[in-house]
């Protein structure tokens, strides 16, 4: 029997760029999660205390973080659920060789993107955070009860205009 319909981990909630500002959409989007991963820019630390509130989270430090309490974060960091490698980094630029992981989970740039390559699962979540030009303000949920993964990428706010 092939991998489709294995049955797997369970559902990783995705976030990033908050920049200080934990809105109640996000709240509410990433409720039944069974991990959240913050993928930096947290911004303030009761952002962190209010997801843990929902599930544990596993959080990197990005580039805005800073202080005694963005000085505990790591920079980067390997969740693994249900057997699934999960690699965390702020800013994918910052990427050397993915050997070694199933997925990888930035943020950075406030735009989300789902991209498979070299059978390695790509994440951005995008920005839960003030809305920056007119990019979309969004969280995603990664489903890893079968195979192939879904990634999806769940609005907060509604998409402005040109």
């Amino acid at each position: 029997m092939g991998e489709e319909g294995v049955r797997l981990g369970g559902v990783v909630g995705l976030i990033s760029d908050t920049h200080g500002l934990m809105r109640d959409e996000a709240v509410e989007a990433l409720r039944g999660s069974e991990l959240i991963i913050h993928a930096g820019d947290v911004g303030r630390p009761e952002i962190l205390d209010r997801l843990r509130q929902i599930a544990p989270v596993v959080a990197i430090r990005g580039n805005i973080d800073t202080g005694p309490w963005a000085e505990a974060l790591p920079e980067t960091a390997l969740a693994n659920v249900a057997g699934v490698r999960i690699y965390v980094l702020h800013d994918v630029k910052q990427l050397g060789r993915a050997a070694g992981f199933d997925v990888v989970v930035s943020g950075h740039s406030h735009q989300p993107l789902e991209e498979r390559r070299g059978g390695i699962l790509y994440v951005n979540p995008g920005s839960a955070g003030p809305r920056r030009f007119r990019l979309p303000i969004t969280v995603a949920r990664l489903d890893l009860r079968t195979k192939p993964w879904r990634v999806e990428f769940v609005p907060l706010l509604p998409v402005t205009s040109p």
